[in-house]
């Protein structure tokens, strides 16, 4: 009986350490970001895609290179063929017959193979570009998911200072009303501001509960883990005030949705060059090698069995003549769709650019908003201080305390929200310039 109790003791502890054990992250931003470009579910695919070009480029080169077969048929003749000679039946065959061979072919030209193996090439670059992009997007999804988290934390520091101030302004202020020195007004004023910042304050925490597990799934984290996020977001947002970052000259090549527009208008152009090379003649060449048994009694596989060989080499000229225009209908098509690729390569270009100009206002006027924030903070926390002793003295009214405090309680939410814009825009602004 005791032993059976340490087992099921041993077992309940051994499971109780396995629910226990969670994975931990600590991350920088930086840090954060490398590891999202690892293990976040998208650029994992995205790898596979280009580790999947690559076998397929080789596939289409195979096609050019020699190509052995073999095989082995047999055939079983209920009926023999006969033929008259001299006035008798002679039978043309035997009752079972068998044939192995081995075939060795070669394609000496093709033009639309040599076609297929610059388009292989130009299929492996456009998944190259795709998982550059994928990463650029990860990149900015993981600033401003890390963002998100860091201002919601933010918040939560504040909001938590906010209610403990009020708290023990409102734990005077009732004091003061049951000493007759004041109306209840005032008590009931303060209480309802108490209870926004507590509405605000759980709704805060819920945020941050959701931001914080959408970082997670954007990093390729189990969302229970444990994470913890090192940079702060004031230092993050000193570390993002450039403005001569955004000066800088905008080169349109750089961005990864031009190169994907260029790829396209590329392989357009081998699709128009494949059509044309329809034209020509292609050539191939063969090798054959077999062994032919007959017998009225399938006996193929013993000693005694005769086996005839033979070998041939050939060769197979394809020549195009004539198509009744459906060949030149196609390549008539594909021009056209070359046309609509350079358009919409010249379209891209100019997106981009408009995208750049954006962004960069973006940023610039986010920095503006810094300054103007910080600046609109320093006030209302002034007004709201010299506010605040004249209620407890008695020269000012509930009313306009509870908004030099709403005005306060803003400020706060300005200044934190435009810390993080500064962050996010010049993300956006990176994504553009495709700088990592």
């Amino acid at each position: 009986m005791k032993k059976n109790l340490s087992i099921i003791f041993l077992l309940f502890v051994g499971l109780s350490q396995a629910q226990d054990k969670t994975e931990s992250y600590s991350f920088s931003l930086q840090q954060a970001i490398n590891h999202a470009l690892e293990h976040n579910y998208t650029a994992i695919n995205a790898g596979r895609d280009i580790e999947s070009a690559k076998q397929k480029k080789w596939e289409t080169t195979a096609t050019g290179l020699p190509q052995i077969s073999a095989g082995l048929d047999y055939q079983k003749n209920f009926e023999i063929q006969k033929a008259f000679f001299n006035g008798q039946e002679i039978p043309l065959g035997a009752n079972h017959s068998m044939t192995a061979r081995t075939t060795l072919s070669q394609l000496i030209f093709d033009g639309s193979y040599i076609v297929a193996l610059q388009a292989s090439k130009t299929y492996l670059k456009y998944y190259e570009n795709a998982k550059q992009k994928t990463n650029t997007e990860i990149r900015e999804m993981v600033i401003n998911a890390y963002g998100n988290v860091l201002l919601a934390e933010e918040s939560i520091a504040i909001l938590e200072k906010n209610k403990t101030t009020l708290s023990k302004t409102l734990g005077d202020t009732q004091e003061t009303f049951k000493n007759g020195l004041i109306e209840e007004e005032n008590v009931e004023q303060l209480q309802i501001t108490l209870a926004i910042i507590n509405s605000n304050l759980n709704n805060t925490k819920r945020l941050l509960d959701v931001a914080t597990k959408m970082l997670k799934l954007t990093l390729g984290i189990d969302i229970n883990a444990d994470l913890k996020l090192t940079d702060k977001l004031d230092s993050l947002t000193l570390s993002n005030l450039d403005l001569a970052f955004s000066s800088g000259e905008f080169t349109v090549d750089n961005n990864v949705n031009y190169q994907i527009a260029q790829n396209f208008q590329e392989q357009r152009s081998l699709e128009l060059k494949l059509e044309r090379s329809k034209a020509l003649p292609s050539l191939a060449a063969n090798v054959n090698f077999g062994y032919n048994a007959f017998g009225d009694e399938f006996r193929f596989f013993s000693q005694d069995q005769k086996w005839l060989n033979y070998s041939y080499v050939g060769a197979s000229l394809n020549v195009p003549i004539f198509s009744s225009f459906g060949r030149h209908a196609r390549t008539q098509q594909a021009k056209i769709a070359l046309e609509q690729a350079k358009t919409q390569l010249t379209e891209t270009e100019q997106q981009l650019k408009l995208q750049y100009e954006k962004a960069k206002s973006e940023y610039e006027f986010a920095v503006e908003e810094y300054a103007t924030s910080k600046s609109n903070l320093n006030l209302a926390d002034r007004i709201e201080r010299k506010q605040e002793i004249k209620f407890t003295e008695g020269l000012s009214s509930s009313f306009d305390f509870s908004e030099a405090q709403r005005q306060l309680y803003t400020a706060q939410q300005n200044y934190l929200q435009s810390m993080v814009n500064i962050i996010n825009k010049k993300a956006a602004l990176e994504k553009i310039i495709n700088k990592n």
